[in-house]
């Protein structure tokens, strides 16, 4: 049913890199057969369209690359490389991510989510931290440890979504 569903804009948005659609139908097929492979591994409780488009995307441009049919004037002409072409995934995929990161520090203890706050939204330093809060920096470091654990493992299969997202829009952690 999802490959139903999903085919026909998947092939689009593989399109959109092979400028050939037998090779954007192969691409999708192959994103739904990785899928289905990790079929175990994955969650599929929560939405997949986001990993089969970071599947999409790496198997495009994993395309391009071994078949070098692709000129970087062409590429810079077309657009291929900026984020015009992805805005409306590029939008689906930053919204789920933005929510699963909110999720994700929500769960956390107050005061670890207060620490992890601090030190990745306003940017304080460990010591600037422990000031701030009247705390021991080992506190601060405990705490961002813990925090940081909670992150990865929380976030851990929507990593190459974050990194393409990032990557993509020239944001660095």
């Amino acid at each position: 049913m999802l490959f139903r569903i999903e085919f026909k804009g998947l092939c689009l948005f593989a399109l959109k890199f092979t400028k050939d659609y037998e090779t954007a139908k192969e691409i999708v097929q192959d994103a739904f057969i990785s899928l289905w492979e990790k079929r175990d591994t994955i969650d599929l409780s929560k939405p997949v369209k986001s990993y089969l488009t970071t599947i999409i995307n790496n198997k495009s441009l994993n395309y391009l690359r071994d078949n070098k049919k692709f000129d970087r004037e062409i590429l810079d002409f077309e657009n291929i490389n900026s984020t015009a072409n992805h805005q409306t995934s590029d939008k689906l995929v930053a919204s789920e991510i933005e929510q699963q990161i909110k999720t994700a520090i929500d769960e956390l203890p107050e005061k670890c989510r207060e620490v992890f706050l601090l030190s990745r939204y306003e940017n304080l330093k460990y010591q600037e931290i422990a000031n701030q809060l009247n705390i021991s920096i080992k506190t601060v470091e405990t705490q961002m440890s813990k925090a940081l654990q909670h992150m990865r493992v929380r976030l851990a299969e929507y990593l190459p979504a974050i990194i393409i997202y990032l990557f993509l829009n020239n944001k660095i952690f």
